[in-house]
This record gives C-alpha cells, sequence and structure tokens, in this order.
C-alpha cells in the first residue's frame, strides 16, 4: 500500500496542476518512504524529504514542523497525508509558508475538517486550485484497514473530507 490515496498516480496529478519548472527545489513534507521523492528527482526536480521515521535512505531524519532549512530555501512544498497526522495543521502551514520563496507553491493532499480554502488563505496564502477527492480517500483507507496497515481511528468526531490543494505564497518576505 502507498503512503496516500492514489499512489503515484496522485502524486502526478498534484505535479500536473503546478506550474513548476525543471530543477526548482522542492521539499517533500512527511516524505515516509521516498516514493514521491523518487518521483521529483526522476522529474528533474531538486528534491529533498523529511519524515520524523524516514522509510529510505534518502529521506532525511527530522520534524517538518520545525525544519532544518533557512526561510525562503524552496521553489515548491509537496505533502501527502502528512499535516494532519503532525497533530498541527496550522504549525505545518506555518513552517510551509516560511520555506517557500515569494510565489513559490504548495502542493498539499490531506484529510481536512472544515473547507481548506479558508484555512490557507489565513495562512497567507493564494489558493489555486482545490479539489476534494474524499471517495478516493475513503476507499484507500478502508483498504488499509482490512489490511491492519493503519491505527483506527484516531480522527475527531464530526465531518472530515480529502482535499487536494494547489496554493501560492505571496507578499513580502523581507524583514518588517
Amino acid at each position: 500500500m502507498n503512503g496516500h490515496p492514489g499512489g503515484e498516480a496522485h502524486s502526478r496529478h498534484m505535479l500536473s496542476l503546478a506550474p513548476l519548472k525543471k530543477g526548482a527545489r522542492v521539499l517533500d513534507m512527511g516524505a515516509g518512504a521516498g516514493e514521491t521523492l523518487a518521483l521529483l528527482r526522476s522529474l528533474g526536480f531538486d528534491a529533498v524529504g523529511i519524515d520524523l521515521a524516514p522509510r529510505a535512505p534518502e529521506v532525511l531524519r527530522g520534524d517538518f514542523l520545525a525544519a532544518p532549512f533557512p526561510d525562503g530555501s524552496f521553489d515548491a512544498v509537496i505533502s501527502q497525508c502528512a499535516f494532519f497526522v503532525s497533530g498541527n495543521v496550522a504549525g505545518a502551514l506555518r513552517e510551509a509558508y516560511r520555506l517557500l520563496k515569494t510565489g513559490g507553491l504548495l502542493l498539499l493532499s490531506d484529510v481536512f475538517f472544515e473547507a481548506p480554502a479558508p484555512l490557507l488563505t489565513s495562512a497567507g496564502f493564494t489558493v489555486l486550485h482545490s479539489e476534494d477527492i474524499t471517495p478516493q480517500w475513503r476507499e484507500y483507507y478502508l483498504e488499509a484497514l482490512w489490511r491492519e496497515e493503519t491505527d483506527c481511528c484516531a480522527l475527531p468526531k464530526g465531518k472530515c473530507g480529502y482535499h487536494i490543494v494547489i496554493a501560492r505564497k505571496d507578499g513580502y518576505d523581507g524583514p518588517v
């Protein structure tokens, strides 16, 4: 089982929605086993992955909520099924914002308990694309439960959905 719904096809779909140039520096926040990292590199991106518990030697061990990179280090940040699991979605958004250059892109797919656009807008991003893929996530999650590949059910009560969001960091990055 892949670490996120849709596996490589899902990652490729996200990348098709984001106008990234070959050679762009991309951070995979929550890189896990490094599948997306390997894909990014094969497509010509300068990619780095970070995870608390990396499952591949090319993924750096570290907390993406306090990533060891200077401000504005990346042209893009990608994260799939990791912000919610971190337990601090707002903190993950702040860290992604910090790590992105002005005009940089956030490619995010994750569980949301509210509409994602207002959450990203309040974190300083401009939402370019938002797509609800809840049915695909439900199928993925049920299969993981059936195969006993995930812990059940650490989700808070309430309606949740799974969304792809492509957002841009706008604004001034310099000292205030």
